[in-house]
Parts: structure tokens; C-alpha cells; sequence
């Protein structure tokens, strides 16, 4: 797994930035987990900011799927 897991919501998230295009669908989903970097590319701000659920809508948004969220014991929960 690669992201460290969350105090408060127990997930890690990892954007695949060769996927993401910069749709920012995530981004209106959810602003204060995703927003959108110099290079247009999707990145994490605080993987505790919104609701696991709101999350995984966040990351089912993705046209790309380029958002993959994990739970606390490494095992992939989206998608």
C-alpha cells in the first residue's frame, strides 16, 4: 500500500497520476479531500476531511478510475 493510513477515517489513498487527466470530478465531490495541482493532475489533501462514503463517491466520479482508496489492513476497497 502506499499511502499511509488515515488517523480518523482508518483508509489511504493513492491517485495514479498517469491515469488522472484533471477532470476534477473529485475535486467538486469532495474539496477538502482532492484538489488539483500545478500540473492539472488530481492529489490528496486530507484523506480525513469528508466521510469515508463521500470518498468512495469521489472515487467512483473518476472517469479514469485513477482514485484508489485502501483500508487500514492494505486491502483495496476502491475500485
Amino acid at each position: 500500500m502506499p499511502a499511509e493510513v488515515s488517523a480518523r477515517n482508518r483508509i489511504a489513498i493513492e491517485v495514479d497520476r498517469a491515469l488522472c487527466y484533471g477532470f476534477g470530478d473529485c475535486v467538486d465531490t469532495v474539496p477538502a479531500v482532492f484538489a488539483l495541482d500545478d500540473e492539472d493532475t488530481a492529489i490528496v489533501l486530507d484523506p480525513d476531511a469528508a466521510p469515508v462514503d463521500d470518498i468512495l463517491d469521489a472515487a467512483q466520479n473518476c472517469p479514469v478510475d485513477a482514485i484508489v482508496v485502501y483500508d487500514e489492513g492494505g486491502d483495496q476497497i476502491y475500485p
